[in-house]
């Protein structure tokens, strides 16, 4: 017969605190657990906006480790870059595992709250605005719906003016050695990124050589992200189409139209165009 270890004085839990507990003065756990005010009296709506709200939370952590990979290609500091790279990936998988409390919502289920979003749509997440901009995906006009809160509105001007980055990896290729023309390294980066002919040739060159090599890693770290975006984009289709079929989305967009459209693009382009030729 074995008995219960005896807890001394080294191993109990302090559980005294003049005030709030140093886990909750760190993780602010009882500010992220009253900021739900759901809108109408249906249960499901309480699943629906903690979801969303967890979603955010992703989002900013996967733009915090996007720019700490620009940041460390453009000081051409590559493990550094890898590692912030390798775990957005974590990320981005945690980020579309939030589609399944979500996933099966059936049209009447979705209905039953949805009139509380009234306007609201997950295209005007500024977050999520940035994410976007961090992969390329840019254009002036994406601002408007951001003129009402200068603050919002200041970070993504910045953001929309700052290099992608695919675009400090196409800048440190270049430092590499690698044919990346002067139009793309000079590019108005405020633009969305379209692709070229000859960084698809470079990229064609990397694969086709050492496997090992520098490039080839990042590459691939690259594709890795490029894949989970593109898993993300059709999670979130086949959740709205499951959730409304065809009818327009809230916020006035186009719903699952607009969202197919998105779903058949590729971030990092030339990484997937380069591979049918390797």
């Amino acid at each position: 017969m074995t008995s219960e270890p005896r807890l001394d004085q080294t191993t109990t839990p302090h559980l005294d605190f003049t005030g709030t507990t140093p886990y909750e003065d760190y993780v602010r756990a009882d500010v992220l657990s009253h900021l739900q005010e759901p809108l109408s009296d249906d249960p499901g709506e309480m699943v629906f906006l903690v979801t969303t709200q967890v979603m955010e939370l992703w989002f900013t952590v996967i733009v915090h480790e996007w720019e700490t990979a620009a940041r460390a290609l453009r000081g051409d500091d590559l493990p550094v870059a890898m590692a912030a790279l390798k775990r957005s990936t974590y990320e981005l998988e945690s980020l579309n595992a939030s589609w399944k409390p979500l996933a099966h919502l059936t049209p009447a289920q979705f209905n039953a709250f949805r009139s509380a979003l009234g306007d609201a749509s997950g295209f005007q997440s500024a977050t999520y605005r940035r994410l976007e901009f961090l992969l390329g995906e840019k254009s002036p006009a994406l601002l408007v719906p951001y003129r009402g809160t200068p603050r919002i509105h200041a970070e993504l001007e910045k953001a929309l003016h700052a290099p992608s980055l695919y675009d400090e990896v196409l800048r440190y290729l270049s430092r590499r050695g690698h044919a990346i023309p002067a139009a793309v390294r000079d590019r108005d980066v405020s633009q969305r990124y379209a692709g070229d002919p000859a960084v698809e040739d470079v990229w064609q060159r990397v694969y086709a050589g050492d496997q090992n090599s520098e490039e080839c890693r990042l590459g691939e770290a690259l594709t890795e992200v490029a894949e989970l975006v593109w898993r993300w984009r059709n999670d979130h289709l086949v959740a709205t189409r499951r959730a409304m079929g065809a009818k327009v989305g809230t916020g006035g967009s186009a719903g699952v139209a607009w969202l197919e459209k998105r779903a058949t693009k590729h971030v990092f382009p030339e990484l997937w165009t380069a591979r049918s030729r390797v």
